[in-house]
């Protein structure tokens, strides 16, 4: 009578927990029975829009494929991304999507993944090395910024002073796109940078930082954000200052900058096409998975265009409609 009692716990208990494997983030087997590959997709917060559309795209277009897809969150937390990294080791997952927590202390991980077999596919950041990624697949940040850079001046009309809003000291990306910035605004010797301040990507930082800038430089004229979160953040703090008039300009191409350039508030983004990067990052592991190989380079640039109140209308969800 135990050993029957005993089976019949041991039994419950395998069932509940896979009944709970097979509820995380959509189901292991297919209506036959074979399991289905996994691809892991791992990103920074999503409470920015521009972070969430890329896992979500990166995901539909994994199950698109056949595949089974786990979508996790890192926050920008190197230690998180290692332990998801782990997790997908610890699935025998086919392949990871990666927007990495940073560009140095993510190679280690990602050598870790590939030394377990399974291949990672960079989207929207580099890592500082090569060959140990199957790909890293970006958008060309300093071609973008830069035509962003160049609206700027022209809504300035080439005078007066200005801000700039960075994004995470960690991220590549923060620094390509100061630099795009700097290179053609510092041509135009009447263009004077007052200030400038780390919002980290964030919005409500941004709000608060700029708010502080302007009650040092209450005659500002623009500001420049390294990205679209950053810059909603900026021109909330100058229309409750009364100050919306300022010009700013921000970078990635989110909905939400796009609807408040409709309503003549930010004057211009950059849009980074992250939908299309992150489908063809699955693409890639795909083609990978099946026959070992890409058929592509390692490091892919993916052009950027330049979003004003002409085009603006068609922009939604960081891709061109027509």
């Amino acid at each position: 009578m135990k050993r029957k009692v005993f089976g019949m716990m041991v039994f419950m208990i395998m069932s509940v927990s896979l009944a709970f494997a097979g509820g995380q983030q959509g189901g292991a087997q297919q209506a036959g029975g074979a399991a289905k590959k996994l691809i892991y997709v791992i990103t920074p917060g999503w409470s920015n829009p521009y972070f969430k559309t890329e896992a979500d795209f990166a995901a539909a277009k994994a199950r698109e494929l056949g595949y089974e897809a786990k979508a996790y969150d890192h926050g920008d937390d190197a230690n998180l991304q290692s332990q998801y990294i782990d997790a997908a080791i610890a699935d025998k997952a086919a392949a990871i999507i990666l927007d990495n927590a940073g560009a140095d202390i993510t190679v280690a991980a990602v050598r870790k993944a590939k030394a377990a077999g399974i291949p990672t596919f960079l989207i929207d950041r580099e890592i500082n090395t090569t060959g140990d990624a199957a790909a890293q697949i970006v958008a060309n940040n300093y071609q973008g910024i830069q035509l962003v850079a160049q609206e700027f001046v022209r809504l300035m009309k080439e005078e007066g002073e200005y801000v700039e809003l960075l994004g995470l000291e960690s991220d590549n990306n923060a620094h390509v796109r100061d630099q795009g910035y700097h290179d053609i605004i510092d041509q135009y010797p009447r263009m004077k940078m007052v200030a400038q301040q780390a919002a980290d990507w964030d919005q409500t930082k941004a709000k608060t930082i700029m708010e502080t800038m302007l009650q040092a430089h209450p005659t500002l004229k623009g500001v420049i954000c390294c990205n679209d979160t950053m810059a909603m953040g900026a021109m909330a703090a100058l229309l409750a200052a009364g100050k919306g008039n300022v010009i700013v300009v921000g970078f990635d191409g989110s909905n939400d900058v796009r609807d408040s350039i409709l309503r003549g508030e930010i004057k211009a983004t950059g849009l980074q096409q992250m939908a299309y990067i992150a489908e063809q990052a699955v693409i890639q592991a795909d083609e990978y998975i099946r026959t070992g190989s890409t058929g592509k380079e390692e490091k892919q640039m993916i052009d950027c265009l330049l979003i004003t109140k002409d085009n603006a209308g068609k922009l939604n969800n960081f891709a061109m409609t027509n």
